[in-house]
Parts: C-alpha cells; sequence; structure tokens
C-alpha cells in the first residue's frame, strides 16, 4: 500500500505539471486578452492593467510567476532590501492567484464558492445512478430472457442514447411545467437539485445497469458458482455473497471516469437550470481570456479526476486481492 501511494504521489505530481504547462501555454496562444471586450480601452489604463497582473513579462517568468513557490516580485523586493513579506505564493503554495475579469476576488474565493455546488449536484447525481444501475442490472441478470431482461435493456439504451439536455428539457416541461412539483431552475435547496441530478445521471446509470447486468451473469457462468450450488448454498447466498462481488468489477472499473465526468462535466446542465456551478465558470474564464481563473478550475478537475482513479484502484484491489497483490510487487 505504502508503494501504492508513493507512485500515485509521484504521478500526480508529474501530470499535474504536465497539464499546467501545457494548458498555460495553449491559452496565452490564443488571441485575444482578458481585457478586450466591446468597449475598448485607452491604451494607458490597459498597459497599466496589464502590469498590474504581470501580463507585460516575458512568457517564461510568467509561467514560472504562476507555479510558485517563489512570489517573483516580492523575492525581488527582498533582494532590493525590502522586508521580503509575501516571498512565498503561486500554484505550489494553493495560491491560484487574482481573477482577471472579476477583479474584486480571487479565483480560490470563486471556487470555493461554485464547487460545493457542483460537488452536491455531482454526488447525488451519482448516487442515485449507481444504486438504480446496480438493481436494475442485477435484477436483469437474475430474469434474463424475461421481459424484465428486455425492458431494462431497452430502458439502459434510451438512457445511453438520449442527450442529457434533451432529458433536462423533458424533465422541465414534465415535473415542472404539466405536472408542478419541482422548481424549474434555480439553487439554494435540496428539491433544485433533483430534477438536474436526474438528468446528469441518467447516462450513468444506464452504463451501470449493462455493466453490472454482464458482470453479474459472467459471474454465475464461473465454475466456483456451479460449486456452490452443487453444495446446496441458496442462490441468494450464491449471489450476494459471492457473485456479486465478481461481477461488480467493471462497474467499478467505470466508476473513476463516470464519477470524475459527472462531477466536473456538468456544464449544460448547470446552465439549463441556472444552477452556478464551476462549470460555468470553466467556460466564461476560457471565452473571457480569464488565465487564472480557467486555470484554477483545470488544475482542481485534474486533481479530482486523478483522485477519483485512485480511489478506484483501491476498491478494486478491496474487492479482488490478487489486484492488491500486483500493486504491492
Amino acid at each position: 500500500m505504502t508503494r501504492f501511494l508513493v507512485r500515485r504521489g509521484i504521478a500526480f505530481a508529474l501530470t499535474l505539471w504536465v497539464v499546467v504547462s501545457v494548458s498555460f501555454f495553449l491559452m496565452r496562444a490564443v488571441k485575444g486578452g482578458p481585457f478586450d471586450g466591446e468597449r475598448e480601452l485607452p491604451p494607458a489604463i490597459e498597459a497599466a492593467l496589464r502590469a498590474q497582473y504581470h501580463l507585460d513579462w516575458p512568457l517564461w517568468k510568467q509561467y514560472l510567476q504562476y507555479l510558485g513557490p517563489l512570489n517573483l516580485d516580492a523575492h525581488r523586493a527582498s533582494w532590493l532590501g525590502g522586508d521580503g513579506a509575501n516571498v512565498l505564493g503561486g500554484l505550489a503554495c494553493g495560491d491560484f492567484g487574482p481573477s482577471l475579469r472579476y477583479r474584486d476576488l480571487s479565483v480560490s474565493e470563486i471556487l470555493g464558492a461554485s464547487l460545493p455546488i457542483s460537488l452536491a449536484l455531482g454526488c447525488l447525481a451519482l448516487s442515485w445512478s449507481v444504486l438504480a444501475g446496480i438493481a436494475l442490472g442485477c435484477a436483469s441478470a437474475l430474469r434474463r430472457g424475461t421481459r424484465v431482461d428486455a425492458a431494462v435493456r431497452a430502458l439502459a439504451t434510451l438512457g445511453i442514447a438520449v442527450p442529457n439536455f434533451v432529458l433536462a428539457g423533458a424533465l422541465v416541461l414534465v415535473f415542472a411545467f404539466a405536472w408542478p412539483l419541482l422548481p424549474p431552475a434555480g439553487n439554494g435547496e435540496l428539491r433544485h437539485l433533483v430534477l438536474p441530478s436526474l438528468a446528469l445521471g441518467a447516462p450513468v446509470a444506464a452504463y451501470v445497469a449493462r455493466l453490472s447486468r454482464a458482470g453479474l451473469l459472467d459471474a454465475l457462468a464461473q465454475d466456483w458458482v456451479r460449486t456452490a450450488r452443487a453444495k446446496g448454498l441458496s442462490e441468494r447466498a450464491i449471489v450476494v455473497r459471492h457473485a456479486l462481488r465478481a461481477g461488480l468489477m467493471p462497474v467499478v472499473a467505470y466508476l473513476g471516469p463516470a464519477a470524475a465526468g459527472i462531477l466536473t462535466g456538468s456544464l449544460v446542465i448547470e446552465r439549463i437550470f441556472a444552477i452556478p456551478g464551476t462549470g460555468s465558470h470553466f467556460v466564461n474564464g476560457a471565452l473571457n481570456r480569464d488565465y487564472t481563473l480557467a486555470m484554477g478550475v483545470t488544475v482542481v478537475y485534474t486533481a479530482l479526476v486523478f483522485g477519483l482513479n485512485a480511489l478506484v484502484d483501491l476498491a478494486q484491489a478491496a474487492l479482488d486481492p490478487r489486484i492488491a497483490s500486483r500493486e504491492d510487487a
């Protein structure tokens, strides 16, 4: 386990550095800047703004300033006889910097306000989709060839084929207008997240249902299941204690990227239901050339994806001890 954590930590640091570096230089390569808008700023004001945010520095120096851990301005001041206050800074110290568009806010403040909303929506969608998907997949596998099996497979195919924004519109029409039980938009209460979570989690539930069905059918066809039946174990004990654990391996492997996607890919759903989540800030940051905001969201998303994949590896090792032994080798 220690070797696994060390390897994961090194891989995370390298991955984060590559993602940050590529994103940094790609964003600077795009035409336009954070102070371009419908109303052109006077050259003197634009020059002052660029100097305030160090955008007049050479690109390599901006890159080092963003990474940290040394704040180049404060460090230079300490060399010149200043007090050296605020020398530490940059991404290495958890400082995402100020937003270039929302000039009264830092990127950390924006993420601190929006990220919990996206995480709450994503966790709710992920929770119901996994539970419903596993239940439907198991019911389909245990009733293979029946009408229940056919209905679950058809429902899963429909859930995968229908885009989530189409499903979101249908849910709003049915449950907010035709049958007004839930609010069509907004944020602040749990009921505001019901419709968005249903639209966001439907494709995941469909995939989980198909994977759990296939995994359970494969497990039930193994020799050790026939041996357990020959020894007189009940079908319920065989499924719950033995086959289900092996049958869920494909679902666990899928949940890593699925969880990352559902937690970070809710932009369209957030826009439809007017939810002030992180996805909206990411797109606005990219469109407005708000470099620091877009980079901050990228770093958070990268950390989420890597962390969730690491949790999936740990869960697989818990389900199958052979994986744990290979990780420690």
